[in-house]
């Protein structure tokens, strides 16, 4: 089809994220894209249930057109028609991360003119995706300071590999985006977090809290991790949120058949001791990428402090510029520290 944007998807980080924000901007925009060698630099390449739910999310806020959506198709047309805001209820039908569902359809729903409910089917604290918590905490944080109105709820839990957790999201109305100018990240002296289990017993949230507390406290900061039993499961998680400024910064640790509770906590702790070993404190890597795209829909400039300059942010930059005139720049090595700027 003439006048289609051409992208690679063995480009960057060669994920699904490339898939993600395009789908976002093709519906911001009203840009038809196609996307070629989708995933390929992943051990089952092509679309999975959560990118086929990713896909189809999209096409139903947006009226939308494809070609090759099917489960692993590694070649996607997609023709975007109008946003509509509404009532939407997309299943994953596996463990697949609500959260990167939502991720594709919050903009575009919250730059319309009516206000969204959205209930998403899946997964809410799985493996390499953003977990509930992260997003109540430190998302929703980010997107309240660019002017967003949001809010989100866990109706149920859902682990890996069962999935069945259930993901609601109220979404304002007709929102402008404002721009992020940040200088630097407070440092944090507390780590506030839960211990949890679904379908297990209590006693393993009690070491899970027990290890991190000590880990933290032997990293200079003060501890409250509180034990919490869930329905569902089974699974295990630990959260661990810092109290950094202006957005406290959520990192998050996952049960596993056979893992034992004190590596559930051992896996969140560490990579707080990464975040806080990168100095300056940046924006977490996970959230510094999330935020390319809103921001690059803003009339104001941009610029913050980045705890990583990481492939899926170098990505999300190039998707982002394939489709709109906007200069995304970074500084700083791949893997290390640096700063953003969007003009």
């Amino acid at each position: 089809m003439a006048g289609l944007i051409e992208l690679d998807g063995a480009q960057g980080e060669g994920g699904g994220q490339i898939l993600r924000t395009s789908l976002s901007l093709s519906l911001l925009t009203g840009k038809a894209f196609h996307l070629r060698n989708i995933r390929a630099g992943r051990s089952r390449p092509g679309l999975q249930p959560q990118h086929l739910a990713c896909v189809k999310a999209a096409a139903a806020i947006g009226q939308g057109q494809m070609r090759g959506a099917s489960k692993g198709s590694s070649d996607l047309e997609f023709v975007p028609g109008k946003v509509a805001a509404g009532k939407y209820h997309f299943a994953i039908g596996t463990a697949g991360a609500a959260s990167l569902v939502l991720h594709t359809v919050y903009l575009p729903l919250a730059l319309a003119d009516e206000p969204s409910h959205v209930t998403i089917d899946g997964g809410t604290p799985v493996p390499f995706s953003p977990c509930f918590h992260f997003l109540e905490t430190t998302w929703l944080g980010y997107m309240k300071l660019l002017g967003l109105v949001m809010n989100v709820r866990m109706r149920r839990p859902g682990f890996y590999p069962r999935g069945g957790g259930l993901l609601e999201t109220d979404i304002g109305v007709g929102q402008r985006v404002r721009g992020l100018q940040l200088a630097e990240i407070g440092l944090p002296r507390l780590a506030r977090g839960i211990s949890a289990v679904a379908g297990l017993p209590a006693a393993i949230a009690r070491r899970q809290a027990e290890r991190a507390s000590k880990r933290l406290g032997d990293l200079g900061l003060r501890a409250d991790i509180r034990e919490q039993t869930w329905n569902g499961g089974p699974g295990t998680a630990l959260t661990a949120a810092l109290d950094t400024v202006p957005v406290p910064t959520l990192f998050f640790g996952l049960g596993a058949r056979g893992k034992p509770a004190e590596r559930v906590a051992d896996d969140a702790v560490g990579q707080v001791k990464d975040y806080l070993a990168a100095q300056p404190l940046g924006i977490d890597a996970h959230s510094a990428d999330q935020l390319l795209l809103p921001l690059s829909l803003s009339d104001e400039p941009s610029s913050f402090p980045v705890a990583q300059v990481s492939s899926h942010l170098t990505t999300s930059a190039a998707v982002i510029q394939a489709f709109l005139n906007r200069e995304v720049r970074w500084q700083g090595e791949m893997g290390q520290s640096g700063t953003v700027q969007i003009a």
